[in-house]
């Protein structure tokens, strides 16, 4: 008897050390010191874990030790290595491999596609009126950015690079016509390339379905349980809307888009998954009447 009773106070005394213990989840840390797109998410991870501490206890967010391109880091991922959770665009081939928490980070906001351009080149952006005339243009792209393959299947040329500031500089130097950006970075990004004589393209807008979710390893449903429990806790106590709406680069959408007056250019996406919760109305932001124009 006293063996039994010794053995199961052993047992609660390393379930609560257990429960203790600090959480540490790592992230893909940002490409450079101009790209600023990592800030928004790591504020709502950091949220989510927070929403759950008192059910799965104390966490410390970390960078990870170096920055991977997408591609790498979804391989890494994959493995339990290096970091353990990404967020980014969601696609067949990034479900089949990673475990997916499916609750649209921007509310579907990156899926609104408004143009990096040259800024001797804002009449002539300003003259086309037809889709032929626009397929003609060449767009930049991330070389693994699921954007690029969503692009070229809507018959839209691309030219891409590995180096995300890279493409400004491209753009700059002619070696494409424009940069599609979603319309939360990129007055951000203009700012941050003054010095490239850009702007922001004014009179259109491709949009297509793209949401934005964060990914786990397949062998870590704990860690995608409770980031999930979370982000639903932040959703029903308002406190998702606030971060949401309050951060910087969100607030210029509505301040300097004038989105009612672009012409919208909408484009399938061929990778989007079956299990999309396209159909629940609440996760999602409609900015514009997406009816064909």
């Amino acid at each position: 008897m006293k063996a039994l009773f010794f053995l199961a106070s052993l047992i609660l005394l390393t379930s609560s050390l257990s429960f203790a213990e600090e959480l540490v989840v790592r992230y893909n840390p940002s490409m450079s010191e101009k790209d600023f797109r990592s800030a928004y998410f790591v504020s709502l991870l950091g949220l989510a874990l927070e929403k759950t501490r008192a059910t799965y206890g104390p966490f410390r967010l970390e960078k990870g030790k170096e920055s991977m391109f997408q591609s790498r880091a979804i391989r890494e991922l994959h493995k339990g290595q290096r970091i353990d959770v990404f967020w980014t665009m969601t696609s067949v081939e990034r479900e089949n491999q990673l475990l997916p928490i499916r609750i649209p980070l921007l509310k579907g906001l990156l899926g609104y596609r408004i143009f990096i351009i040259r800024r001797e080149d804002e009449t002539k952006f300003r003259s086309i009126t037809d889709i032929s005339e626009f397929k003609e243009l060449v767009a930049g792209q991330g070389t693994d950015w699921p954007d690029t393959k969503i692009l070229r299947a809507n018959n839209i040329d691309v030219v891409t690079s590995p180096v995300y500031d890279g493409l400004f500089m491209m753009l700059h130097k002619k070696r494409f016509d424009y940069f599609p950006r979603g319309i939360n970075e990129i007055w951000q990004e203009v700012e941050f390339h003054h010095d490239k004589e850009l702007i922001v393209e004014s009179s259109k807008i491709l949009y297509y379905p793209a949401p934005i979710y964060f990914f786990v390893s397949p062998q870590n449903n704990a860690l995608a349980n409770r980031i999930e429990k979370g982000l639903a806790l932040a959703r029903l106590d308002g406190s998702f809307d606030r971060l949401f709406y309050s951060y910087p680069a969100h607030q210029k959408i509505f301040d300097r888009g004038k989105l009612e007056h672009r012409q919208v250019i909408i484009l399938d996406n061929p990778l989007l998954p079956e299990h999309t919760p396209l159909d629940k109305k609440e996760l999602w932001l409609e900015l514009i009447p997406l009816s064909e124009n």
